[in-house]
């Protein structure tokens, strides 16, 4: 099965976009690097986690403990433990199928009634199959931790997508160190112990961290948790609630549950503290940019010179390695790629869109993050030609 799916992962990869054959999704995208983080969130270029075989699916070990809160046992009786998550304690339009609490499109997220903050959580999960879909758009959901850190559900058997937004990866910070899952239609068995970052004051006395197991194989090891979690955006340092909500998230996909139970953990003590990853440090961090830059650099030198591609390549590369003579490169490239549009027909000119669609996105991203100043003239002109044809709708 291993050999197949190695097999199956290089192909889908040789047909994405991208001259990495290590991760997949798309530039100028998520938040950029800063002081301590080297990669973008959602972050293209961050290495696909490594295919590793899941372990025989233990009956005895997934069942709840005797001092185990259960949540979710199977029966129509259980859904009273949930409800949906908008205001009003509305009842859940989730279904009871075949044992299993199964999400229905559209219906939106459901929540515990229940609090509770540092736990041993058990959870089961099986994405739809036949799979539908790829990359994000396959077998997602999400399990939130007081409703405010992200574990990811994702079909990801033989579907890559960007690292930090894979299943079991902590959403948008951390990619799980393995791909350890069973193919879609099959439970997957999640195992994750949940530390919040306890906080006196605006002083951090106890860091946060998540492990998690997938089908029985180390997937976090006491990774940090700054805060909470999101889409496209850099996880904060504060504190989370005390206690909160487990919430399940609506994604649009029927994703199934099964055998859910959590157990309250004791007290932090400094011995817990002992081997979480966090941030790197400043230097650690601009060592890897720089090894990250080196990638960006090799791929745009392989592109046709001067060409479109190669512009946004060079673009991209400012992202983790800004100079002035570069930054000067990319709008000379930038004001060339306006000219040339402006010269096209008027008859042809919807041709162009996507082109200038992508050339302003990525100079907005700059600009966003300060890399360009927010009056570039390639920035100015990209905009104006885009407002023009109504492509910004």
């Amino acid at each position: 099965m291993q050999g197949l799916r190695k097999i199956a992962l290089v192909l889908l990869l040789g047909a994405t976009s991208s001259a990495f054959a290590a991760s997949t999704g798309q530039p100028f995208y998520g938040d950029a690097p800063d002081a301590t983080h080297p990669w973008c969130v959602h972050d293209w270029n961050r290495p696909q986690p490594k295919l590793v075989d899941p372990l025989p699916y233990d009956a005895e070990k997934a069942k709840p403990t005797p001092d185990a809160v259960v949540l979710f046992d199977g029966t129509d009786a259980a859904v009273d433990n949930w409800e949906a998550d908008k205001p009003g304690n509305q009842p859940t339009k989730w279904i009871v199928k075949d044992g299993s609490l199964q999400c229905t499109p559209g219906s939106g997220y459901i929540r515990t009634k229940a609090a509770f903050g540092d736990c041993q959580l058990h959870i089961e999960w099986a994405a739809p199959t036949p799979p539908v879909g790829q990359s994000q758009g396959r077998g997602n959901s999400g399990i939130f931790l007081e409703g405010a850190v992200e574990i990811q559900v994702l079909d990801n058997y033989n579907n890559p997508t960007y690292a930090d937004g894979f299943a079991c990866s902590v959403y948008g910070v951390c990619p799980p160190l393995a791909n350890a899952l069973r193919p879609p239609g099959e439970y997957q068995s999640i195992d994750i112990t949940f530390r919040r970052p306890v906080y006196e004051g605006k002083q951090l006395i106890h860091p946060g961290f998540v492990t998690v197991y997938c089908n029985g194989v180390l997937v976090q090891d006491k990774t940090q948790l700054e805060g909470g979690t999101g889409h496209m955006g850099r996880t904060r340092p504060g504190p989370l609630p005390e206690k909160g909500a487990l919430k399940l998230q609506d994604h649009g996909n029927p994703v199934r549950y099964r055998n859910i139970w959590y157990r309250p953990l004791p007290a932090r003590t400094d011995a817990d503290d002992a081997g979480i990853h966090g941030p790197m440090s400043v230097e650690a961090a601009a060592a890897t940019r720089k090894e990250i830059a080196a990638l960006v650099r090799e791929r745009a030198a392989k592109l046709p010179d001067q060409s479109f591609e190669q512009m946004l390549g060079l673009a991209e590369l400012m992202v983790y390695e800004r100079t002035d003579a570069l930054y000067t490169d990319v709008e000379q490239r930038g004001m060339a790629f306006v000219e040339s549009v402006k010269a096209v027909p008027a008859d042809k000119i919807a041709g162009q869109k996507d082109r200038v669609r992508s050339a302003f996105f990525a100079f907005a991203y700059l600009a966003k993050f300060k890399l360009i100043d927010a009056a570039d003239p390639a920035l100015v002109e990209l905009q104006a030609i885009v407002k023009a044809h109504a492509w910004d709708k």
